[in-house]
């Protein structure tokens, strides 16, 4: 890692979403954080990966639905200088019909992905600032905008982010930072294949197909670059037409 070289912690990036963010911030040059949580080993393939095709990455494993854990990791990677990218992307299914779904089930989905996404955020927020410099991205999902039957706490976890995100980016923008979401639909994967048949994924999608994690990361990559420096409080479909 270099002097000027901006560093990106990606939340869930052991998965294969969150792996293909990975990469691809590495290929623009970033040096990337790669956060795990139960999976640790998937964290350090990843970054042996980026390693290997001459990127900068290491990899770092907490829980980020505990705060106390979050912010001690938080603090100690801080202590090797400021993160100027952060992509919110770790998050959790546990489905079940609201009129049958247990209140751990509920509590779980939001602990990770919105209770998560504050734990995160906050305590880089200040360090960010003083750099004058910044690129916040967490990915939602298309449920958060039209509903799914089974998903009620994932889409309530989802949606919050939209709220959270527009309102962050009125409160950074001037500092030169921005706040922006992203929504994919169906996207190819290791969840997705186990739930979803071809010809169900027709029916579903307009585009007829499910899109692929590294779509997905384009999209982030550009939201969290120079160029996207206008782009601001923004939710961002990468669907294939569903919404």
């Amino acid at each position: 890692m270099n002097s000027t070289q901006k560093r990106a912690l990606v939340t869930g990036g052991s998965g294969d979403l969150g792996g293909a963010i990975c990469r691809r911030l590495a290929a623009a040059g970033a040096h990337v954080i790669v956060h795990a949580n139960a999976n640790p080993e998937r964290a350090e393939a990843v970054a042996a990966d980026i390693a290997a095709e001459g990127g900068s990455a290491e990899a770092v494993a907490f829980d980020v639905a505990d705060g106390d854990a979050t912010r001690s990791a938080i603090e100690s990677l801080l202590r090797q200088g400021p993160i100027q990218i952060l992509v919110n992307n770790a998050g959790i299914h546990d489905d079940a019909p609201l009129a049958g779904m247990s209140a751990t089930q509920w509590k779980r989905v939001i602990d990770v992905s919105l209770h998560g996404f504050f734990h995160v955020t906050q305590p880089l927020l200040l360090p960010m600032a003083r750099t004058r410099w910044g690129r916040i991205v967490s990915v939602s999902s298309v449920a958060a905008v039209l509903g799914n039957r089974g998903q009620a706490n994932y889409a309530a976890a989802k949606a919050a982010l939209h709220g959270a995100s527009k309102s962050l980016a009125r409160e950074m923008a001037s500092r030169g930072i921005t706040v922006n979401v992203v929504a994919p639909g169906v996207i190819a994967g290791r969840m997705t294949d186990a739930v979803f048949g071809e010809e169900a994924i027709k029916r579903l999608v307009p585009g007829g197909r499910a899109g692929t994690p590294e779509e997905v990361a384009a999209l982030v990559n550009f939201l969290c670059s120079a160029d996207a420096g206008y782009i601001n409080g923004q939710v961002i479909g990468i669907d294939g037409g569903m919404s």
